[in-house]
Parts: C-alpha cells; structure tokens; sequence
C-alpha cells in the first residue's frame, strides 16, 4: 500500500526480511480474506500481481493513525520524517494522494 510492491519477489525483498513459506501463507490469507486479488502478470504468466479490494484500500485511514502513534511513541520508527509531517500537516490530502496512486 505505501511502497507499490506488487509481486512475490518485491515482497519477499522487503526490509522485514519474511521467510518464504511465512509469506505465501500471508498473501493467501489476505486473498481469502478479500483485502487483495490475485492475477496472473499479462507480461510473465508464471508470476502472480497482487492489488488491493476495496476492503483493503479502507484499511488506510486506520493504518495510517497507527503509523501517527508510532511515530509519537517509538523513537526508533521506521517511517521517514517527511511522511510523518505531510501526515500531521493534512491527513485527507494524504489519504487521497495515496488512494490516486494505488
């Protein structure tokens, strides 16, 4: 939702480092679950791209006021400073530009 990855392989790279088995186990619980589709890549059939439903795009706001109060209360918080400043300066802008571009 907030670093565009798309695929597997863009996940399995992720910082958080997540084992294999420990992912595909996530995405498909996350499919049954309605808050991501899965499709087959027009330009690789062997590789899966993953969206978000609409359930999970509503999610947003809610995870958004998580990233606010860690920011407030974790002094190690992996969210970059200027995230959290256009988050405190207009949260509805925010909330908008990401929902443009996913």
């Amino acid at each position: 939702m907030f670093k565009g990855k798309k695929n597997y392989s863009e996940f399995l790279s992720s910082d958080e480092k997540i084992s294999t088995n420990i992912l595909a186990n996530r995405l498909e619980k996350l499919e049954v679950d309605g808050l991501i589709t899965k499709e087959i890549d027009s330009e690789n059939n062997s590789k899966k791209i993953y969206g978000l439903t609409q359930k999970g795009i509503d999610l947003l706001p809610m995870l958004l006021e998580m990233i606010a109060w860690s920011a407030k209360y974790d002094d190690e918080t992996g969210t970059p400073a200027e995230f959290i400043q256009e988050l405190e300066k207009d949260k509805e802008s925010l909330i908008r530009e990401l929902i443009a571009g996913l």
